[in-house]
């Protein structure tokens, strides 16, 4: 594939810095751009559509892979509008200057447009069932880019985790710190997904001339229970009692789908590489983090 310049949204994130780093690597140029300004990192504020063409006139994409997203699950429920606003509004504003300009998209969304109730792993063709706000609110967006952008794939992707910001592995972690026992639901499936596996997944999808809709995660399926116990395992803290709980037990103001688990099956039908298993990843993880807290110190 030719090197590509790819106008990366959210570049400053969890899944944008390391997406970047990627992306470098492989040959092409990412176009960092933020709510806020960096050193190297351009201003792009994805509500804003006058904003946003400015910057795409600036930077001039072959592609834009979009990330920026309002991620905060619970809070959602509280702050509908500003879910909307940011999921909906700017994945509709992001698609329509990718529209005017012809310029393909990549749009990461989430296996929380699901309501859980599917017994076997969701493909890209069972019909969505949002439970909250976060989950509607990402759907809205992924219809706004299927109706104002021609060329886009939109890529559900589950349990994010990496090193460039708050995720679940990190947290237990730094609890267990400081506490001898830790409860954690037992009752939701799903995959871990390790944001750099996400990202080289990223770079075979945007090579295909196949636009729609893909699931990436990990392979394979655990509970936030087996998670976390797999986590502090490899990052050598065997100390610490994991209790498992039922979701009843952790009442939280957004509903959990019991079953979130994301079969990859367009990247399957086209002989794509597939992600490694989620443990595996997650060992990867681990020395990334620790790594970075050293350079840290």
């Amino acid at each position: 594939m030719r090197s590509l310049r790819i106008l990366v949204t959210g570049a400053r994130g969890m899944l944008g810095t390391d997406l970047c780093e990627i992306l470098a690597a492989a040959g092409h140029e990412p176009l960092p751009t933020d709510l806020h300004a960096a050193e190297g990192c351009m201003l792009l504020d994805i509500t804003d559509i006058d904003n946003a063409r400015a910057v795409f006139k600036i930077a001039v994409p072959d592609l834009v892979i979009h990330c920026a997203a309002y991620t905060n699950v619970d809070q959602a429920e509280f702050h509908p509008a500003a879910a909307y606003r940011v999921n909906a509004l700017g994945s509709w504003v992001i698609a329509t200057v990718c529209a005017e300009q012809d310029i393909p998209l990549a749009a990461i969304s989430t296996d929380f447009v699901f309501d859980g109730q599917k017994a076997e792993p969701y493909i890209e063709f069972d019909s969505p069932n949002p439970l909250g706000i976060y989950g509607a609110s990402k759907l809205a967006g992924e219809r706004s880019i299927q109706q104002s952008c021609r060329k886009h794939w939109i890529v559900r992707t589950s349990w994010l985790y990496g090193v460039h910001g708050k995720c679940f592995p990190d947290t237990m972690i730094r609890a267990a710190e400081s506490r001898p026992e830790m409860r954690v639901v037992a009752d939701q499936r799903g995959t871990p997904t390790f944001t750099r596996d996400l990202s080289n997944a990223l770079l075979h999808i945007i090579e295909s001339p196949l636009y729609g809709i893909y699931h990436v995660s990990n392979a394979g399926a655990t509970s936030w229970y087996e998670f976390a116990r797999k986590t502090l395992e490899l990052a050598g803290n065997n100390s610490v009692r994991v209790v498992p709980i039922r979701s009843s037990e952790w009442p939280s103001p957004a509903a959990r789908p019991p079953n979130s688990v994301l079969q990859p099956l367009a990247m399957e039908m086209q002989n794509m590489p597939l992600p490694r298993g989620w443990e595996e990843a997650l060992a990867e993880y681990i020395l990334h983090r620790t790594h970075k807290l050293e350079n840290q110190n």
